[in-house]
């Protein structure tokens, strides 16, 4: 039986998926090497994000067409974690113990919801700095993407 390696992929990696930016080419190869594990939230924030980039000129209509089926069959290959008192009660500490934006605390508090139910230890792969140190401060393995 091949053994699944999870890790947890942060927006911050997976819109490089979608965008060349810095640190595209090493989003890729993570996301070839884990599977997918992400919030339930990340679908929404990709699209987010995306959206107020063609809104300012940096994606074409063309583009987030090509972006939009992509993400759409990309998706198919994601185990996504539910936003559930468990997890929204988590993100409400981190939010006020360590500082974080709503969506950062709502991912840490995914993947380590993810690892006490699961008993894994599992990767949180992130470009974000906010939440690499968080992930550090929490004593949650983490990959950082520059």
């Amino acid at each position: 039986m091949k053994q699944t390696h999870w890790a947890y992929f942060d927006t911050s990696v997976v819109v490089k998926r979608y965008v060349q930016e810095q640190g595209s080419a090493a989003a890729r190869r993570l996301l070839q090497r884990y599977q997918f594990l992400s919030s339930a939230v990340t679908p929404v924030e990709i699209l987010s994000l995306l959206s107020r980039r063609h809104r300012v000129g940096e994606l074409t209509q063309r583009d987030m067409l090509a972006i939009k089926s992509r993400l759409c069959r990309d998706r198919s290959y994601w185990e996504l974690i539910e936003v559930n008192e468990i997890v929204l009660n988590q993100a409400e500490e981190l939010a006020q113990k360590i500082g974080l934006r709503t969506f950062d605390a709502l991912h840490l508090a995914s993947a380590h919801t993810f690892q006490v139910a699961s008993g894994l230890t599992v990767p949180f792969i992130t470009a974000d700095i906010t939440q690499r140190k968080a992930a550090e401060t929490l004593a949650i393995s983490n990959i950082w993407v520059e």
